[in-house]
């Protein structure tokens, strides 16, 4: 009796993105409207030999212009941006620079429209459950500092 043969053992492959949840000076979070038509948190693939942090902040500044950096790890998840396609999110929460709390963000190419949404605001938009959820861990672990 022979055993059936043994397919080789493939890992899944899934692009990795990294998320900053960035609130402005007067509370807002900021977020861009992609080609989906979907608001989502500034951020983008993990690729090279930046860490999670570095890209996070990385992409904060090449998508709006505006300095930050990632202070706290808020959540990961995998998200489903199109049939068969998925993403694994990971989340920070970021502190924009001093100078920067009030300056409106540029927005790049890659995105359509930029927008800062008050905290009540978030729920109704048109945007992943997961990244709702972070922004509102962010809101929380700001109103306990």
């Amino acid at each position: 009796m022979t055993a059936p043969p043994q397919q080789p053992y493939v890992p899944a492959r899934f692009p990795i993105s990294v998320k900053g949840v960035v609130v402005d000076g007067r509370g807002r979070v900021l977020l861009l409207k992609n080609e989906r038509e979907e608001w989502e948190l500034p951020g983008g693939k993990l690729e090279g030999t930046e860490t999670p942090v570095e890209r996070v902040e990385t992409e904060i500044r090449e998508e709006c212009g505006l300095h930050a950096t990632a202070d706290e790890l808020l959540d990961v998840w995998m998200y489903e941006p199109l049939p068969g396609r998925q993403v694994f999110i990971v989340t920070y929460g970021c502190t924009l620079a001093a100078d920067d709390r009030d300056r409106a963000p540029v927005v790049s190419h890659e995105h359509k429209e930029a927008g800062r949404f008050h905290r009540d605001e978030v729920d109704a938009l048109t945007m992943p459950r997961g990244y709702k959820e972070s922004v509102a861990r962010w809101y929380q672990r700001l109103d306990r500092a």
